[in-house]
């Protein structure tokens, strides 16, 4: 699927958003409200643009492959926001704007004289969003706060890995992007109540709150039990079973057969129904005890398939199960082909390009890629030119002093 042939303006394309800030917690949240047709208008330092430009692992021919997704669907201007006439312009936009974005440190904007309640003057529905480390209030509020940051003060980090080793990492940006979601949530929220009374407010978004928020009962384990959930790798302590179990191809396959009709159904297709009735671990509490002795049996029997047949084999017998997926199993995959998880769209200098689609499905107002990431200053003549009525040569002239 070509992203450009897909019709439709999306659910979101009556709101015009400025984003501001860089790297990944405020543009994440962009992205998704361009996904579904908002107008994006990204503000980024003049010859440098955001540091997204030259992020991520692996490029090609000295492009970064980060910043077509999350840049996708959005127009790059460029303004100096350091510099009063960089901020006048900013205010400008701002005002014809129904969002705005950032993800600078708390007090960052108000210096430069776009803090709220100095924007708001000019347009009172405005809904500013706010991303940071620690939000805009408490004691740690001035402090730097990267997304590794709030992973670990969340709790996220604490519990991801192997008992015995140092925390992990889950190998995503995951805290930023937790952020950036709870963000657009909070956005979309504001948007409804602005609709019924005609008034903004500011979305503050924590990347640590973030985080704790998908903690699950940490908490009140604690605090009613005593109990502090450690790093257990790839197990959940009591539910059994579910792991990942050796292939004979050595491959890896997941099953997830915790409840007592699947684990029953698991039993038939070990020729081990016995196993299902047996007091070791007919109950989920039985199971849960004796997770490393039932893992074991289930190791044993798995090691002796193929990951292929084995699969199909749980598929039919009603027992949950797949792969873990890599990028090259993504690719091949049926399903995903089938629902359009991969979209490819073209770039002018990376050709055909490959990225995940917009989720989730709306089916009347679908999200769609339009375009991947900009090349920075790319819409800076469209931008000032219709909404702010600037021509060529003023445009020549902010571009010679610095400005954009």
């Amino acid at each position: 699927m070509t992203a450009e042939a897909t019709p439709g303006a999306g659910a979101l394309a009556d709101l015009r958003v400025v984003e501001m800030g860089q790297l990944l917690a405020g543009p994440f949240c962009a992205q998704l409200l361009g996904d579904f047709g908002a107008e994006v208008i990204k503000l980024e330092s003049p010859g440098t643009g955001d540091p997204m430009r030259q992020w991520g692992r692996e490029q090609s021919n000295g492009a970064s492959l980060w910043w077509p997704v999350v840049a996708r669907n959005k127009k790059s201007v460029t303004c100096n926001l350091r510099d009063p006439e960089g901020q006048r312009l900013a205010r400008e936009l701002i005002a014809q704007a129904d969002i705005v974005i950032e993800n600078f440190r708390p007090g960052t904007m108000e210096r430069w004289g776009l803090g709220y309640d100095r924007l708001r003057e000019g347009n009172p529905e405005l809904i500013m969003v706010r991303v940071t480390g620690y939000g805009q209030t408490g004691p740690y509020a001035p402090r730097a706060g990267y997304g590794s940051i709030g992973e670990a003060m969340g709790g996220i980090r604490y519990t991801t890995g192997d008992s015995g080793h140092r925390p992990a990492r889950t190998g995503i940006s995951i805290g930023d992007s937790l952020a950036a979601v709870f963000a657009t949530i909070g956005t979309l929220a504001a948007v409804h109540h602005r609709e019924k009374t005609g008034q903004g407010q500011v979305v503050d978004s924590a990347i640590y709150e973030a985080v704790l928020a998908m903690m699950e009962s940490l908490l009140p384990e604690y605090a009613l039990t005593g109990y502090q959930r450690e790093r257990t790798g790839s197990v959940l302590p009591n539910v059994a079973p579910s792991n990942v179990y050796p292939t004979a191809d050595g491959e890896m396959v997941l099953i997830a057969a915790n409840q007592d009709t699947v684990f029953a159904r698991l039993t038939e297709l070990m020729d081990r129904p016995e196993l299902a009735v047996d007091e070791r671990y007919r109950s989920h509490t039985a199971r849960g005890a004796r997770m490393t002795e039932l893992d074991d049996l289930i190791s044993a029997w798995t090691a002796g398939h193929d990951a292929e047949p084995l699969l199909a084999k749980l598929h039919e017998g009603g027992v949950p199960a797949g792969r873990i997926y890599t990028a090259r199993d993504m690719f091949a995959d049926p399903h995903f082909a089938a629902r359009e998880a991969i979209v490819r769209v073209a770039h002018p200098e990376l050709g055909e390009l490959p990225m995940q689609n917009v989720f989730p499905k709306l089916s009347v107002t679908p999200g769609r890629v339009r375009h991947a990431g900009p090349a920075l200053g790319e819409h800076n003549a469209a931008v000032y030119g219709e909404l702010l009525g600037l021509d060529a040569d003023q445009l020549a002239k902010l571009a010679e002093t610095g400005v954009i």
